[in-house]
């Protein structure tokens, strides 16, 4: 018992030291490694234009094809979508495995990050560091798989690629062991009330 408690104090202390180290690399425009609710991901601050190109040279992939954003909650993301179709609720609500939701007229974000129709996938994450990072950075994170355009995502951090460890300013030493969950469902919304499936 003693033990576990133990355990859980030095995780809770690694989470809230790696937490502060990743909002400092996030502040000043760097690129980030963390682990999501799916599969480990590069990721930066959603305003920050510059740090976004850095993001589309690292993966060689090609600026018109827009990367996911992480929220921590529904109120986070009202403040960076003009407007939410009510089924967005229903789809969360019920949703049994992350789910992104592209969404029409986002905001407050760098416009090199939108997609060519105005829209932007945006995922509220449930993941202990992910959510706390995002909560705390106040502000979007990008989120996008660690590897190179046209390669396997990786399932596992050993399986990424030197060139993207390489790439980034800051890789978090958290859950490094844990085994990734499956990329998320990707459904696409309009205010229109249309529905399609884009990954299940």
């Amino acid at each position: 018992m003693a033990d576990d408690i133990l355990f859980k104090n030095k995780s809770m202390e690694n989470l809230k030291s790696e937490i502060e180290k990743t909002l400092a690399v996030l502040k000043k425009g760097g690129l980030i490694l963390y682990p999501t609710d799916t599969v480990w991901g590069i990721g930066c601050d959603s305003s920050n234009p510059e740090a976004i190109d850095k993001i589309y040279k690292l993966k060689q992939r090609e600026d018109s094809k827009s990367m996911i954003c992480l929220v921590h909650d529904f109120k986070m993301l009202n403040q960076f979508v003009e407007e939410i179709p009510e089924v967005a609720y229903d789809i969360l609500k019920y949703a049994d495995k992350p789910t992104t939701i592209i969404y029409d007229d986002p905001i407050r974000v760098s416009e090199n990050i939108i997609a060519p129709d105005n829209s932007l996938a945006i995922r509220v994450v449930n993941d202990t560091f992910a959510k706390t990072l995002v909560r705390k950075f106040r502000r979007p994170i990008v989120s996008t798989s660690a590897n190179i355009s046209g390669q396997k995502t990786p399932m596992t951090f050993k399986q990424i690629s030197n060139e993207i460890l390489e790439g980034v300013d800051y890789v978090v030493d958290f859950e490094r062991t844990k085994k990734s969950h499956n990329p998320s469902a990707i459904i696409k919304l309009t205010m229109d009330g249309q529905v399609k499936i884009i990954r299940e």
